[in-house]
């Protein structure tokens, strides 16, 4: 049989919805029926043949278990993985161990900064977690599509405390950036003053300050090689004391990050410790993975197996470690954060295994 054929035969799946959902079901199946170590199968396998059923400017919408809708679009893993959630109704869109660590950081809350919000996959949690006591989510979005979309799901869940802003979060609030790259992939590279598709920085207190807000309770960065920057954009708040100080999550990647003598040693961690922070790297499936019930894992910055490929991870950092000391967590020590189903058991599942 020719690809040709192939490929039509993908494309009369993809034109009805209940043939598409069944053979994604079947997919999923796929993956639990082999045994192949080593070998990636969503990404190499099943994924491929999945992204082959939807375009880019497919809007796909999606409940979780709790309620939550989401509608975004098809032109990332996050929407691969989220389509292919088991079970079909996950308590999560992206990033299990993340989601529920936001939603725990963010008890309380009044004020969180979010920089890199894409459609809501976490700011809509965190907004729902804080609403009923007068909580606000400042979203940083640059990506317009994006954007809108995170403006759409705020809407789809009667959610009227978030605010979606089109700046980048950086350093000064003074530079003209630009995204380079596709969708989810794109990273901030300086740009010329009214540039197409530019858009202005701003530094979290600069922001904050003109809002009129004094104190900030939760920052959550994934912003593509700009988490320093950013932070360095808010050091008023993180100069406060445990109890004032916000709570803090952000992503490294080693091809931002240089971690080659440890990571307590790299700048964003030393900007952090500096100020009084305990900073964890936070276990977690880079995917859509159903950890319900499972503890969430933290490995200190000095005892994280940092071995492989350019690979990125979340990192964790509270002036006030005492909020780990419960069941809901487990401090873990020598492993990767890096959970991947083909990889080592020993440094790539979870404590309890998968």
């Amino acid at each position: 049989m020719s690809n040709d054929k192939a490929l039509e035969a993908l494309s009369r799946i993809a034109e009805t919805e209940d043939w598409r959902a069944a053979f994604v079901r079947e997919l999923i199946a796929f993956e639990h029926a082999i045994h192949a170590p080593g070998v990636d199968v969503r990404e190499e396998i099943t994924g491929p043949l999945v992204d082959a059923l939807f375009d880019d400017d497919q809007v796909i919408k999606k409940t979780l278990s709790s309620g939550v809708t989401f509608e975004f679009l098809y032109r990332s893993k996050i929407a691969r993985d989220f389509v292919m959630s088991e079970p079909e109704a996950p308590d999560h869109a992206w990033e299990p161990q993340t989601s529920r660590i936001l939603v725990n950081l963010a008890k309380g809350a009044q004020q969180v900064v979010i920089g890199g919000a894409y459609f809501g996959d976490h700011a809509i949690l965190i907004a729902r977690e804080i609403a009923a006591a007068g909580g606000v989510v400042h979203a940083f979005e640059p990506n317009n599509e994006q954007r809108a979309m995170l403006t759409r799901n705020a809407e789809l869940n009667g959610l009227a405390n978030i605010r979606p802003r089109p700046e980048g979060l950086w350093s000064d609030s003074s530079t003209s950036l630009k995204l380079v790259g596709y969708d989810s992939f794109a990273t901030a590279e300086v740009a010329e003053a009214g540039a197409d598709g530019g858009f202005q920085t701003v530094t979290i207190s600069d922001y904050l300050q003109a809002a009129g807000v004094d104190r900030l309770d939760l920052i959550v960065l994934d912003i593509e090689g700009a988490e320093l920057g950013a932070l360095q954009g808010a050091l008023p708040f993180l100069d406060q004391p445990k109890g004032q100080a916000p709570n803090i999550l952000f992503e490294v990647h080693r091809h931002y990050v240089d971690w080659s003598n440890g990571l307590p040693n790299t700048e964003i961690v030393r900007l952090l410790t500096d100020r009084g922070y305990s900073v964890y790297a936070l276990r977690d499936f880079n995917s859509n993975y159903d950890l319900a019930g499972r503890p969430i894992e933290l490995i200190p910055a000095d005892a994280v197996h940092l071995e492989g490929p350019p690979h990125g991870f979340n990192m964790v950092a509270v002036k006030d470690p005492a909020i780990f000391e419960t069941p809901a967590y487990a401090i873990v020590r020598d492993v990767s954060p890096k959970l991947l189903r083909h990889k080592d058991p020993r440094l790539h599942h979870p404590a309890g295994g998968l």
